[in-house]
C-alpha cells in the first residue's frame, strides 16, 4: 500500500486508488462530472495546495534559494494543525490503501507536490518512488 505523488491529467497506474486533487482551484474548462474521468482528480483536496500568495511566490521561482523560501513558506501553512491533522491521516492510510496526491505543474521538481511528499514521508508516509509524477 502506497501513496503516489501525481500530475494531475495524467494517466493514472494500474492499482493507483483514489486520486485526490491538492490544488487551489479545479481544472479550468472541464465540467466537474469529468473531473474524475479525465483523470484529474476523485476528491479534492485543496487545503493541501499552497495560500495563495504562497502558490504566486512558488511560480515565480527562479534560484534555488527562491525554491527554498518557497518551501519554507509552504511548510509553515501545513503545520497548521487542519492541514498537519490531514497530512498525518494520509500517511496512516497510506499503510493500509493505495491513492495518490497530485497537483498541475509540469515540472515535480519546482511543485509543491514535491514538498508534500517529503511532508508525508516525514510523519511515516509511504510513497510509491517509481512514478513520473513525483
Amino acid at each position: 500500500m502506497s501513496i503516489r505523488v501525481v500530475r494531475l491529467g495524467s494517466d493514472r497506474a494500474k492499482d493507483e486508488g483514489i486520486r485526490i486533487g491538492t490544488v487551489r482551484r479545479p481544472p479550468r474548462g472541464v465540467p466537474k462530472k469529468d473531473f474524475a474521468s479525465k483523470n484529474y482528480y476523485d476528491v479534492w483536496l485543496p487545503n493541501l495546495s499552497p495560500s495563495p500568495d504562497t502558490m504566486k511566490m512558488g511560480r515565480s521561482v527562479k534560484t534555488e534559494k527562491e525554491w527554498l523560501a518557497f518551501e519554507k513558506e509552504y511548510r509553515k501553512e501545513m503545520v497548521r494543525p487542519e492541514n498537519l491533522r490531514v497530512i498525518e491521516l494520509l500517511a496512516a492510510m497510506s499503510r493500509e490503501s493505495n491513492f495518490s496526491v497530485g497537483c498541475y505543474c509540469t515540472n515535480p521538481e519546482r511543485c509543491h507536490r514535491s514538498v508534500l511528499q517529503k511532508l508525508l514521508q516525514e510523519k511515516g508516509g509511504k510513497i510509491k518512488q517509481d512514478d513520473k509524477g513525483a
